[in-house]
């Protein structure tokens, strides 16, 4: 695995950056999209930098795991019983922009498919 390079996500963990943090835990943090394409758009990160999920690795199977319980946490916590999508980009050609493992959490409105 590469070395994550550092990003804005880093920055928000360190709160060198302000950022709607909605939950935290000692191995993630969730907050409000800047740019939301849903009316709820949050993003839950892993506090260890994992560039893109094609470079987690086995270790990280459990931390993995994590992230999606905290997407289901989040999403009761911002009701979201109608339902919600959780997208991971993957790289240039999925659309990721940051490199730092992120799941968007989006809902509040229905949402169409196919995305993108």
């Amino acid at each position: 695995m590469s070395q994550a390079p550092e990003t804005i996500f880093s920055k928000i963990i360190r709160r060198e950056i302000p950022a709607d943090i909605v939950y935290e835990d000692g191995l993630a943090i969730a907050f409000r999209d800047v740019s939301p394409q849903a009316p709820i758009h949050i993003l839950v990160i892993p506090k260890k930098p994992i560039p893109r999920l094609s470079e987690a690795e086995q270790q990280d199977e459990t931390l993995l795991g994590h992230l999606l319980r905290v997407v289901q946490q989040v999403a009761v916590q911002e009701k979201l019983e109608q339902g919600f999508r959780v997208v991971i980009n993957n790289g240039e050609d999925g659309g990721q922009t940051v490199e730092h493992l992120h799941l968007h959490l989006l809902g509040g409105r229905s949402l169409s498919w196919p995305p993108g």
